[in-house]
């Protein structure tokens, strides 16, 4: 219902602000602020936006959590999309979310709310030879039985399909 109501009202808010501000400073001068407006925040989002692929980059080479990082990022490009919208409630939203102070209070408030259920062993198999990287875990056995085919037993047998021949 609440992203209902924020498809009502956004459009409903940036008619009234158009209204607003080009009957003081006019319809040429309210068309020029929005395409500025929009060319500033591309070219901020442009950077900021290499700096945020940068950090997640260090942050997976490093093998630290890349939660905020590609949190960040979402923001980023979340704000070039409402700057590009036509409209100065967008652009105050969008030039808003390229502040890291107000991207950081943002991540810490959805973090807040989000409750996470499972973890990944960011740490599994890195340091390891290929054996040990497909060993069972400790205390994971799985039993079997094999026997070896003879080449007359090769040579009769068709290829399964998962491997290649």
């Amino acid at each position: 219902m609440w992203l209902f109501l924020a498809f009502l009202a956004v459009p409903l808010i940036e008619i009234a602000l158009f209204i607003q501000v080009g009957g003081a400073i006019g319809l040429g001068w309210t068309l020029a602020i929005v395409v500025l407006t929009a060319l500033i925040g591309t070219s901020l989002m442009r950077t900021q936006g290499a700096m945020a692929l940068g950090q997640i980059k260090s942050s997976l080479s490093e093998v630290r959590d890349p939660t905020e990082p590609l949190v960040n990022g979402a923001m980023i490009l979340f704000a070039g999309a409402l700057l590009l919208t036509p409209g100065f409630f967008t652009d105050a939203v969008g030039f808003a979310l390229l502040v890291p102070g107000i991207r950081k209070a943002a991540f810490q408030a959805m973090r807040s709310r989000v409750k996470v259920s499972g973890s990944i062993n960011m740490n599994a198999g890195f340091g390891k030879t290929p054996r040990e990287r497909h060993r069972p875990m400790d205390g994971d056995v799985i039993d079997g039985e094999y026997h070896e085919l003879s080449e007359d037993e090769k040579k009769a047998q068709r290829p399964s399909g998962w491997t290649k021949h």
